[in-house]
C-alpha cells in the first residue's frame, strides 16, 4: 500500500517543484519592489510620488484583475500553453523593467509582467491538481497554498538583497533569467491536459475585469485620498456599476464566465471570503514590516528582509498540520484555528514599538504566518470542490483574485489608519507644508534626536491602530467564513483525504 501511494508522489515531485518556482516568481514580485522603493526614488529616473505608486501597483492591479479570465482562458486553450506563454510574457516585462530608461517604460514593463503573472498563477494550481490522484490532492494544494504566502516573504528578502547590491535594477536583472529557467523546466515536466471546448465569455470577462480594476483603484487610492476622497469614491462607484452589469449579464448569458449562482454554495462563499480575509490580515502586517524594522528597530534594508524569514517557516510548516486536522475534525476546525491565530498575531504585533525585543515581533509575525498557512488549504479546497473538474483553472483564478483583493484591502485599511494617526502625531517642528507622510521623509527633514524619537513613537502608535483595525476585520468576517463551512468531518473531504497520512 505504501509503495502504490509513493509512486504518484514521486511523479508529481518535480512538477510541484517547478510550479512552485513559477508561483514564487510571480507572487514574490508583488512584495519585492517594496524594499527597493527608497533606492528607486533616489535613483536616476527621479519618479514623482504618483509615479512610484504606479510602479508598485501597476503590476498588482493588472495581475489581480485578469486572474479569473486568465484561469478560464487556460481551461479553454490549454493549461500548459497558458503557463509557458505567461512565463514568457512575465520574463519579457521584467526585462523591460531592468533596462527602463524612464518611469513610463518602467510602469509599462510592470504592467506587461502583470499580464504574464495573471496567466501563470491560476494555471499552476490547475495543473497541479489535475495531475494528482484524489488521495494526493490535499497535500499538493497545501504545498501550493503555502508557497503563495512564502513567496511574499521571499520577495521582501529579494528586494532587500537587490537594494543591498546597490541598484533596484538588480531585482529585475535577477528575476528575468530565473523566469526563463522556470519556463524551460515547466516545458519539460508539465503534462498537457486536454482543452475544454467551451466558448470564451468575452463580455463577462471585460465587465468583471473592469469592475475589479475599479474596485482595486478605489482601495489603492484610499490611504492617500481617504475613503471618502474623489478617487476612492469614484473607484468604488464604478466598481458597483460594472460588477452589477457583470452580474446581470451572467444571469442572462447562455455561456457564463463565472455563474453567480455558484456563490449559493456555502463552501465557495466561505473559501472566497476566507481567502480575502486571510491575506488582508497578512498583508496588513507586510505593509508596515519594512518601515517598522528599518526605522523603529534601525535594521538595514537587507536586515529587515532577512528578519521576516520566520514568517516563511510558519507558512511552510503550518499547512502540513492542516491535512490531519481536516481529516479528523473537518475544515471548519482548521479554518477557525487559522483565523484565530491570525487575529492573535496581529493583536500581539500591535503592541510593538522601538523598545520591543525583536523575538517578540518575530513570534507575532510567525503566528500570523501560521494562521495563514492553517486556513488557506481548506479554503482553497472549498473553492475547487464547488466547481467541476474541467473548470479548475477558473476556480484557481477566483481564489487568487480574492487573495489579491484581500491583500489590497489589508494594505488600504492599515495604510489609511497609519497615515491619519501618523500625521496627527507629528511633532510641531515637522508640521510644515508639505508635512512628511512617512518616517523616511520625516528623518530627511530633521536630525534632532528628540524629534526623531517622537516621529518613531508616533509611527509605532499609528501602526498599532492600523493592525488592530485589520485584526477586527479578521474576527468579524471570520465569523461568517466559519459559519458557512460544513460542520464536522464532511464526507466529501473525507473522500479527498483518504490515505493522505502516508504522504503527509
Amino acid at each position: 500500500m505504501r509503495t502504490s501511494s509513493a509512486a504518484p508522489a514521486a511523479r508529481t515531485g518535480p512538477l510541484a517543484a517547478v510550479l512552485c518556482l513559477c508561483v514564487a516568481l510571480v507572487v514574490g514580485m508583488v512584495s519585492a519592489i517594496n524594499l527597493a522603493i527608497p533606492a528607486l526614488a533616489a535613483g536616476d529616473l527621479h519618479p514623482t510620488a504618483a509615479e512610484l505608486l504606479w510602479v508598485v501597483d501597476g503590476y498588482v492591479v493588472v495581475f489581480a484583475c485578469l486572474l479569473v479570465p486568465a484561469g478560464a482562458l487556460a481551461d479553454r486553450v490549454g493549461r500548459k500553453g497558458a503557463l509557458l506563454a505567461g512565463m514568457a510574457v512575465f520574463a519579457g516585462g521584467t526585462a523591460v523593467c531592468a533596462a527602463a530608461p524612464s518611469v513610463a517604460v518602467l510602469v509599462c514593463g510592470r504592467v506587461i509582467a502583470g499580464v504574464g503573472a495573471a496567466a501563470v498563477l491560476p494555471t499552476t494550481l490547475a495543473l497541479l491538481v489535475g495531475s494528482a490522484t484524489a488521495r494526493h490532492r490535499p497535500r499538493l494544494i497545501a504545498v501550493w497554498a503555502s508557497m503563495t504566502g512564502i513567496a511574499a516573504v521571499l520577495g521582501n528578502v529579494g528586494g532587500g538583497a537587490a537594494v543591498q547590491l546597490g541598484s533596484w535594477r538588480a531585482l529585475f536583472l535577477i528575476a528575468a533569467p530565473l523566469a526563463l529557467v522556470a519556463m524551460l523546466c515547466a516545458a519539460r515536466v508539465t503534462p498537457r491536459p486536454p482543452r475544454q471546448p467551451r466558448p470564451i465569455a468575452v463580455v463577462s470577462s471585460l465587465l468583471l475585469t473592469a469592475g475589479c480594476l475599479a474596485l482595486l483603484y478605489g482601495l489603492v487610492s484610499a490611504p492617500g485620498s481617504g475613503w471618502t476622497g474623489a478617487s476612492s469614491l469614484g473607484g468604488f462607484g464604478a466598481s458597483v456599476l460594472l460588477l452589477g452589469g457583470w452580474l446581470n449579464h451572467e444571469l442572462r448569458a447562455e455561456h457564463t464566465l463565472l455563474d453567480p449562482r455558484l456563490f449559493g454554495v456555502p463552501t465557495l462563499r466561505a473559501g472566497t471570503l476566507g481567502m480575502a480575509v486571510v491575506f488582508a490580515g497578512m498583508f496588513g502586517l507586510m505593509y508596515v514590516n519594512g518601515q517598522y524594522l528599518q526605522y523603529a528597530k534601525d535594521y538595514s534594508v537587507l536586515g529587515a528582509g532577512v528578519r521576516l524569514l520566520p514568517m516563511a517557516a510558519g507558512l511552510w510548516l503550518a499547512p502540513r498540520a492542516t491535512v490531519p486536522i481536516v481529516r479528523r475534525f473537518g475544515p471548519r476546525t482548521a479554518v477557525s484555528l487559522g483565523l484565530a491565530a491570525l487575529a492573535v498575531g496581529l493583536l500581539g504585533a500591535s503592541f510593538a514599538d522601538s523598545a520591543t525585543p525583536y523575538p517578540w515581533y518575530a513570534l507575532c509575525a510567525t503566528v500570523i504566518a501560521a494562521g495563514c498557512g492553517l486556513a488557506t488549504p481548506p479554503l482553497s479546497d472549498g473553492v475547487l470542490s464547488a466547481l467541476s473538474a474541467d473548470r479548475v483553472g477558473l476556480g484557481s483564478g477566483l481564489q487568487s483574485v480574492a487573495r489579491e483583493l484581500g491583500s489590497a484591502l489589508g494594505v488600504a485599511l492599515v495604510g489609511s489608519v497609519l497615515n491619519a494617526r501618523f500625521a496627527a502625531a507629528l511633532p510641531a517642528a515637522l508640521r510644515g507644508t508639505p508635512a512628511p507622510s512617512t518616517v523616511a521623509a520625516a528623518r530627511a527633514r530633521t536630525s534632532d534626536p528628540a524629534t526623531l524619537h517622537a516621529v518613531v513613537t508616533g509611527f509605532s502608535h499609528a501602526m498599532s491602530a492600523g493592525l488592530r483595525t485589520v485584526a477586527a476585520l479578521v474576527v468579524v468576517a471570520g465569523v461568517l467564513v466559519v459559519h458557512w463551512l460544513p460542520r464536522g468531518r464532511h464526507p466529501e473531504h473525507l473522500d479527498r483525504l483518504a490515505g493522505t497520512d502516508q504522504v503527509a
